[in-house]
């Protein structure tokens, strides 16, 4: 008689291949509602919903795993409103695998309208003024209700500069609030994510890594980067943020994007990312390529015939030129931002698949090399043609 397989238990993290000549690896997380094979990037699903498109959009494109917002979420619907609908899976039509992020960066950007205590954050809505605190005990309590697979510990996130002092008090609270958020019931199969903070300050960093590892956490986060920080110090803050972490966890930069920084990162030995630039970007009518990004809403695109991307298997380059799209977003039709979002997203998907499979094949540090090189060409076209 067949049997099914049974699947490893959640927080199982299975390395498949770590290449010989940097820190990148092939990994595979095992959580309650599936694997998400990495390196991985996450589309942002702020207000349960990642903006324009529909769950079957984001399974054609083969996303594995998006990200949901605690801050917005404990605002509205409100947890007791998903909880009643069945959890944030099932409120939002979606049966793969979802993290959801503490709140701290969203309070952090409310720098006028909130006040950090040893215990947590009294902030204001952004909505309506309302006041509300946050500490570890709440953050997780409402993760707890979204029933997300995996939860990340509420930390305090710095901001560009910041001077040592300040820094070394946030890393102490982060500790603190981490230890508190480690003891705190989870959903059924939910995972736990800690969060290195300490700036720019490398021997903080460390120490917050190590810190938290002593805790013993399902995965680790490098927490407070993409703050305004040019990119050097932003690499250096990853480098000093992973290097503590233990191999056999996957490990995640919060917050990053960039195709280029993704690349570096994970040389550095990074599994996971999360970002708003792909679906923030086709708002804006930018659209992403293997070659670099460019505006879909420029006068040159008016009588261009071609996809968006020539080569792109995507529902946007399949169906419609450049052409359509640019007049869609020049009209203000929501379809124009559907369909450029869906390529993006694609093409983050592409992108991430690739590296995947040279890391796998041994090929990565060529891959990467030639990445690169298409990197410099595009600035040195674009250089040519201002």
């Amino acid at each position: 008689m067949n049997t099914k397989p049974v699947n490893p238990p959640p927080g199982t993290f299975e390395l498949l291949h770590v290449d010989a000549d940097s820190g990148a690896r092939a990994g595979r997380l095992w959580t309650a509602h599936g694997a998400i094979e990495t390196p991985v990037f996450m589309p942002v699903g702020t207000q349960a919903t990642v903006k324009t498109l529909e769950p079957r959009d984001l399974v054609e494109n083969e996303v594995p795993v998006i990200l949901g917002n605690t801050y917005h979420l404990m605002l509205r619907p409100g947890v007791p409103v998903v909880e009643a609908c069945g959890g944030l899976h099932r409120f939002m039509g979606w049966d793969r695998p979802i993290l959801t992020d503490s709140g701290g960066f969203q309070v952090f950007s409310l720098a006028n309208l909130r006040k950090v205590r040893p215990d947590g954050v009294e902030f204001q809505s952004h909505i309506d003024g309302s006041r509300f605190f946050l500490g570890p005990v709440e953050a997780m309590a409402i993760q707890r209700g979204l029933g997300s697979d995996i939860a990340m510990c509420l930390d305090e996130c710095l901001p560009y500069p910041c001077d040592p002092q300040t820094a070394c008090q946030a890393v102490d609270k982060t500790l603190s609030w981490a230890a508190l958020c480690q003891k705190q019931d989870r959903a059924p199969g939910q995972l736990v994510f800690g969060i290195v903070q300490g700036g720019e300050y490398a021997a903080l960093r460390e120490r917050c890594a190590r810190e938290l590892v002593a805790m013993g956490f399902d995965g680790y986060a490098v927490g407070g980067v993409s703050v305004g920080e040019p990119e050097p110090v932003l690499l250096r803050e990853v480098a000093d943020g992973v290097r503590q972490l233990p191999r056999e966890r996957p490990r995640y930069v919060m917050g990053l994007g960039d195709f280029g920084q993704m690349v570096t990162s994970v040389a550095c030995g990074v599994d996971m990312f999360d970002c708003v630039m792909p679906t923030r970007h086709a708002r804006n009518g930018t659209a992403f390529t293997r070659y670099g990004a460019y505006p879909v809403k420029a006068g040159e695109y008016k009588l261009d015939t071609r996809p968006v991307e020539e080569g792109c298997d995507c529902y946007a380059c399949r169906h419609f030129s450049r052409a359509y799209l640019r007049h869609l977003l020049n009209v203000g039709e929501i379809l124009g931002v559907r369909l450029l979002t869906i390529h993006n997203i694609r093409r983050y998907m592409v992108f991430m698949q690739e590296m995947r499979t040279a890391i796998v094949a041994g090929t990565f540090g060529e891959w990467r090399r030639e990445f690169m090189a298409r990197r410099v060409e595009k600035r040195s076209a674009s250089s040519n043609e201002g």
